[in-house]
Order: C-alpha cells, then structure tokens, then sequence
C-alpha cells in the first residue's frame, strides 16, 4: 500500500514559521494533536498541518477516556474520542462515513455521535470505527471487506451492530479488519483476510466474527494493518498475518494465518502496534520493538527492519505508546511525551520536519498527558 502526502503550499508558508516545541503548562486543559491535518484530524477547526502540539478545540483530557486515530489518506483520516460520561465525539475526514453522525460532511472539530451513550471502548481503522457498549460491539464507516462485521458489505454512515459477539471487554482495528477480546480471554476477528490477519488458518475474508482457535487467556489485543498481536495472561505475545518486516517478531519474515510466538520478550506489561511495527512495554518502563523500520519507527538509532524485538535505547519510565504509519510517540511517567521515526508532516511534534532514528520531545513532563494515539496508517499525533 502506498500513500502520497501532498502539503497545501498556504499550511506550509504557515508552518515554516513554527520553530520550537509547544511548551504546554502542566495546567493546560486540552488534549493535544499535531502532524498532517489535510482531512481536519488534528480537531483544532483548521486544516493546516501542525508541527507543534496544539489544542483539539473543546475536547478537556480530564473528559475523554480513550482516543482512536484513523484513516490512510489525505481525505478520509479522522479520529474518535470516549468520553468519561460514556458518550463519543468524532471529527475530521467523513467520505466513508466515518464519523458515525449520518453523513459523509467531514469536520475539522469534535461533535458528539447522536445515540452513543454507554460506551467503554472506541477503537479506529482505515476509515471505519467501532464503540463497545454493555459488551455488544457497534460500527460504522467502510465496510467493503466486512469490517463492520454485520453480515454485509455495504458502508455505514450510522452505528450498527456487530452480528452475535458479546462479553467484549476491547477491541482493536487494522487496516481493514477487526480484532475483538471477550472476557472469557478468547479472541475474535472479521474483516479482510489476505495475510491471515484473521489469525484462523485461511486467508477467506470474513463479514462476521469467528473465534481465533488455540488463543486462551488473552488479556489485551492490538492490531497493524495487516497483521494483529494478542497479549496473554502468562506474558507470552502472540502475532499473526503479515510478516513481509519481520512484524510478527519470530525471527521471520513469514505471513503466518495462525498466531505465533513474539520471541525475546518477558515482563511484557502492554503492547502496541503501528502500520508495520510493534512496540512492548515492560514491567520496568523499557520498551522493546520490532517490525518494519523504514524511517527509524523503531527507536533503536537505525532504520534496519527487525524480526524478533530490539530494545529502545535511553527511554525510561514509558506508561503508554502509540504507533503510527512510520512514526512512533511515548509518554513517560512524569507526563513527558517523546516520539521518532518519520517527521515529514510535523508528527513528532518537536517543531521541525526532521525525522529521528532516536526519541525527541513533543511534550514537557507536567504536561498532564497520560497516553498517546497516533493514526495507525497516517502521520498524525494525539496526547491525551
């Protein structure tokens, strides 16, 4: 898959003035976003790209519970933001629908999704999204591959429900599938199928879930574009789809339909996935990485792919962590947000367009943030 990100010629005459990072105040209210901003996904009721962190207009970080970046284009990117009331607010690109509020009008600013209340889970792919609400999953947007997993093909401007899941306590998309955890610590996919993202043991597209078989005791799920991870109750990571970067960590570069084991890795506290890469957070803050590392998405100071994971080097006291399409962003305990791989867009947040094989500052510590989003495909950030 290949994306081209063209600048608009005004946001960058704009942006050529920016030259520090945003020195946020530990009293500052909002959740922040910065890098590519063609579609309005960085919320801030503009569309100028921003290489600095700056205010999602009227979204507090005392109020949102958890936030999703999506999209793969210049158009369709957007992101969706759980409220600690329940409720959710979406923005940004809307040609697929997106947004959930009925329409394919994008929107540079966050407005509530009528009808969602109740919701514990939000999660964004490509150019669809999904809400978990009393354990039943809702979804809207694209659903070309059956990613909505209700049966059909046919895209959604407005919530529908997912066909015969429930007990979902998270969820996860990629690309153009979906990755659900139930309480019991089974896990089960839908969507697109072509590298066995679906972790079943075929490469068939499925337009409803089906269960993982052989995966128990999962206690967290994560997903790239073509490939998803699962964390389990032993510590154990597991991986399975496309392997072309080594992103499923096992010393190959194999697709694999069915998961396998993430080798060199304990005291796995939190995983996470970008495009082509994944990241691990261990019990001691450390984080380790893996995958594709084209632009030095993995922080190890190189940009040589990896197929079992590399340790982070000088990045301590990690709490949370985001992957993007080739950019990666981590807060620290003390609030302080780091990121590194590709800058073309201004998603590292350090005030420049200068990619990094190494973390640089986004944020000071006292900033308030407690996790990071990024868009999975795209070249957008987001602390809240």
């Amino acid at each position: 898959m290949t994306y081209t990100c063209v600048r608009p010629l005004v946001a960058l005459i704009t942006l050529l003035a920016a030259g520090t990072p945003a020195a946020a105040e530990p009293s500052d209210p909002w959740v922040r976003s910065w890098g590519l901003n063609s579609a309005g996904q960085l919320g801030d009721g503009s569309t100028l790209d921003q290489w600095t962190p700056s205010a999602v207009k009227g979204l507090a970080l005392a109020d949102v519970r958890e936030l999703g970046g999506g999209g793969g284009n210049n158009v369709n990117s957007f992101a969706v933001a759980l409220l600690n009331d329940g409720t959710v607010q979406s923005w940004g690109g809307n040609s697929n629908g997106q947004l959930g509020d009925g329409t394919t009008t994008g929107r540079p600013f966050p407005a509530t999704i009528a009808g969602l209340s109740g919701v514990s889970e939000v999660a964004a792919g490509v150019h669809f999204a999904f809400a978990v609400r009393a354990g039943r999953v809702l979804g809207w947007g694209d659903n070309a591959f059956g990613q909505l997993g209700n049966g059909s093909a046919e895209a959604a401007t407005r919530p529908v429900a997912v066909q015969s899941l429930n007990k979902v306590k998270d969820i996860a998309a990629g690309c153009y599938h979906t990755v659900a955890l139930r309480e019991d610590g089974t896990v089960w996919t839908w969507g697109r199928n072509t590298d066995g993202q679906l972790g079943i043991g075929s490469a068939t597209d499925q337009n409803t879930p089906k269960k993982v078989p052989g995966l128990t005791d999962v206690v967290a799920v994560t997903t790239g574009c073509y490939h998803s991870l699962a964390l389990t109750a032993d510590g154990t990571v597991k991986a399975w789809g496309r392997g072309a970067y080594g992103q499923l960590g096992n010393g190959a570069t194999d697709s694999s339909p069915t998961p396998v084991d993430v080798q060199h890795l304990d005291g796995v506290a939190h995983v996470f996935s970008g495009g082509h890469h994944n990241l691990a957070v261990l019990d001691d803050g450390t984080v380790r990485a893996w995958g594709w590392n084209t632009a030095g998405q993995l922080g190890d100071g190189t940009a040589v792919d990896r197929t079992t994971p590399v340790p982070v080097p000088a990045l301590d006291d990690v709490t949370a962590v985001a992957g993007g399409w080739k950019h990666t962003i981590a807060v620290l305990a003390d609030g302080s947000v780091r990121s590194w791989g590709d800058n073309s867009s201004g998603q590292l947040g350090d005030g420049t367009t200068t990619s990094s094989l190494t973390p640089v500052t986004a944020l000071p510590p006292g900033s308030g943030t407690t996790r990071v989003a990024a868009s999975t495909v795209w070249q957008t950030s987001y602390a809240y």
